[in-house]
């Protein structure tokens, strides 16, 4: 009898066991030895929408206990405001975030990644040319430019020496426009000569460098960054990569949509379908499709416009533009009034984006003004001409297509008889006091069933 209860309680020890081993596996803590990563991508320009993108980035990995956020970046600038929102919101991080130069750090790049509380670069990069820029310098008063390129210089300023990185180089990317390449940024390439005059340095090499590591890959970075020590949020973390897994965050859809509509070529191309399309509609009421197209196209050109911070004049030179080109089809000026819709076409997309200091020069490229403007010069002068012409056309057919038709007199009018119009016999009314049979007459109106001739 012994036996039965010695195999009952060894049951018993293997199935606790088991359950052990099975609580033990089946654990959130087993499954989470791993260390996640969170990669963001922005590549192109710096605006509203790519701050929400980082934001939302950040705050994710801040709620799901990422180790870090890295942000793989590749761009040419932009908006001074959001730049700021950006810096902010990686000052306010509370897991490190690290900025992979992927290519190019231009201008807001630059802020950007000097930033970060780890900045990298990738061979073949380049950082710098931080300079703020407007497309119409000339607008602002020399006080006024100072002030800006003294505040940004400042900024930037704060930037390295919260860091730990190079003051001179970062100061010199705002007043003396200077970029730098992934090894001359790390202070492992020599400095050209000019460089080093403007910097003024004793040494060839950025000692300390703009930027603290080099990797030629995600998974590079990755393992130079382990074990670093950083300071986030006010306390020192020390950055464990060991066994780590990457967590792709990308763009929604929304965000990438409002950042391709905040290029400045989609919002003067915008801006131009709509005032085009909306003409058409108003010329031609009822056709509905352009009316659609407008009205969609300005709501999107609105939105853009005011992201870009867009000039007030440049807007009202494309309008007059369209003015113009408006007024060449109701008159006769052998072209003046078209050559001056280009002109004022193309002076508005000059200085459309020239209102306000950017971290970098918004402006339209050559290709898209003369698409633009070929586009709708061909839209007025075949489109809405022949518009305008058929409207202004008598009627061919009906009781007002025999206005100004000629025809016989079939019996004499004195003043009513009958006459010959068009293969048809009516009753006609003379103007003239008497016509006689076999006369031609010249239809001047129609009153019922009945016409009013004059003898041609």
């Amino acid at each position: 009898m012994r036996l039965p209860s010695m195999l009952k309680k060894a049951f018993v020890l293997l199935a606790l066991v088991w359950l052990a081993v099975t609580m033990v596996f089946a654990s959130p803590g087993a499954a989470s030895n791993t260390v996640r990563i969170d990669i963001l991508r922005v590549d192109g320009t710096i605006v509203p929408a790519v701050a929400s993108y980082i934001d939302r980035g950040i705050s994710e990995a801040e709620a799901n206990g990422a180790e870090l956020v890295i942000i793989e970046l590749s761009t040419p600038g932009g908006l001074l405001s959001t730049t700021e929102n950006i810096i902010d919101r990686i000052l306010d991080a509370e897991v490190p975030v690290v900025v992979y130069v992927n290519r190019w750090a231009g201008s807001a790049g630059t802020f950007i990644t000097l930033a970060a509380h780890v900045a990298a670069m990738a061979p073949g990069s380049r950082i710098g040319a931080a300079s703020p820029v407007t497309m119409g310098e000339e607008e602002l008063s020399d006080t006024m430019q100072r002030k800006i390129t003294e505040d940004t210089r400042a900024r930037i300023r704060g930037l390295a020496i919260l860091r730990g990185r190079n003051v001179a180089a970062a100061e010199a990317t705002v007043v003396e426009a200077l970029s730098f390449t992934d090894g001359e940024a790390l202070g492992k390439v020599a400095l050209p000569e000019h460089q080093q005059e403007v910097l003024n340095l004793e040494s060839p090499y950025l000692d300390p460098p703009l930027v603290d590591m080099g990797a030629s890959s995600i998974d590079d970075l990755v393992s130079s960054l382990n074990g670093m020590t950083v300071v986030v949020a006010n306390q020192e973390v020390t950055i464990n990569t060991e066994d780590y897994t990457v967590n792709p965050v990308d763009m929604t859809l929304v965000e990438r949509f409002l950042q391709v509509i905040s290029d400045p070529n989609i919002a003067y191309i915008l801006l131009s379908l709509a005032v085009t399309a909306l003409i058409l509609e108003l010329i031609n009421p009822g056709a509905i499709l352009p009316g659609v197209v407008g009205a969609v196209s300005l709501i999107l050109a609105f939105y853009s416009l005011a992201v870009l911070e867009a000039s007030w004049a440049g807007i009202f030179f494309i309008i007059l533009g369209f003015i113009l080109f408006i007024a060449e089809v109701f008159t006769t000026t052998f072209g003046i009034l078209t050559l001056g819709g280009i002109v004022s076409l193309v002076m508005g997309a000059l200085i459309l984006f020239g209102g306000g200091p950017e971290v970098f020069q918004l402006q339209i490229d050559w290709w898209a003004i003369a698409l633009v403007v070929v586009f709708i010069a061909v839209i007025f002068i075949f489109v809405v001409g022949a518009i305008v012409r058929s409207q202004r056309r008598q009627p061919a057919t009906g009781k007002e297509g025999l206005i100004g038709s000629t025809g016989t007199v079939q019996t004499e009018l004195n003043p009513t008889g009958l006459v010959m119009v068009q293969g048809e016999r009516w009753t006609a009314t003379a103007e003239d006091d008497r016509i006689e049979p076999g006369s031609e007459v010249i239809v001047t109106g129609v009153e019922g069933l009945k016409l009013r001739v004059m003898k041609k």
